[in-house]
């Protein structure tokens, strides 16, 4: 019996022993594995902050970029604008002096028209006044020749103004709007009597039919 408890102690002792080791290689083994797993979780970290730090740089220059081009885009947009202005206001003055030579020019015309037709028509009474001016109106009213005879000055250029000016951005629209006012004030120069005409217009000044 004393030699079986003998054997049965030394039995324990090693596995003891045995299960001492193996707790030691398990805990090795755990501390390696973590180890492994630090380094590797380090590895990655580094990795990641590597990559957000090239991300970064990425973004940064795509910005300078982006900026460089607005930047260029702005400038030549003002440049646009100023060379635009500038064709804008040149156009506009020299459309301007044109249209104000043209009706300078036309004003010119109708007056020697007018002073000619005066000394054709010089000495006549108010009948023959009448008649010019209605034959006048029907004839050439878009250019207000009719106004000029009566010596309504004014509404002579209003009505040479659109003709020739306004008549010409607007294809003869105003041409043939005057012309109409022309035969209808025509028209009614003639339908009235010598009388009426002279007190109406050449007395009372009535400018408009």
């Amino acid at each position: 019996m004393s030699k079986d408890n003998k054997d049965l102690g030394d039995m324990a002792d090693d596995a003891l022993d045995g299960a001492k080791k193996g707790a030691e290689n398990v805990e090795n083994k755990a501390k390696d594995a973590a180890d492994s797993i630090g380094d590797e979780a380090k590895n990655l970290a580094d990795k990641a902050e590597d990559a957000v730090d090239s991300a970064k740089e990425k973004a940064k220059n795509l910005g300078e970029k982006a900026s460089e081009k607005f930047e260029h885009a702005k400038e030549a947009a003002e440049e646009f604008g100023e060379k635009a202005k500038e064709k804008t206001k040149e156009f506009t003055e020299d459309t301007k002096k044109t249209a104000n030579e043209f009706a300078d020019d036309a004003k010119k015309t109708a007056n020697e028209f007018t002073e000619g037709a005066k000394e054709a028509f010089s000495g006549a009474g108010g009948d023959n006044k009448k008649m010019l001016a209605g034959i006048l109106a029907i004839i050439l009213g878009a250019l207000g020749i009719h106004k000029f005879i009566l010596g309504y000055q004014k509404e002579g250029i209003i009505m040479l103004v659109i003709t020739l000016v306004i008549g010409f951005f607007t294809c003869g629209i105003g041409a043939s709007a005057m012309g109409l006012v022309g035969l209808i004030e025509g028209i009614i120069y003639l339908t009235k009597s010598d009388e009426e005409f002279y007190n109406t217009y050449q007395v009372g000044r009535k400018p408009w039919f």
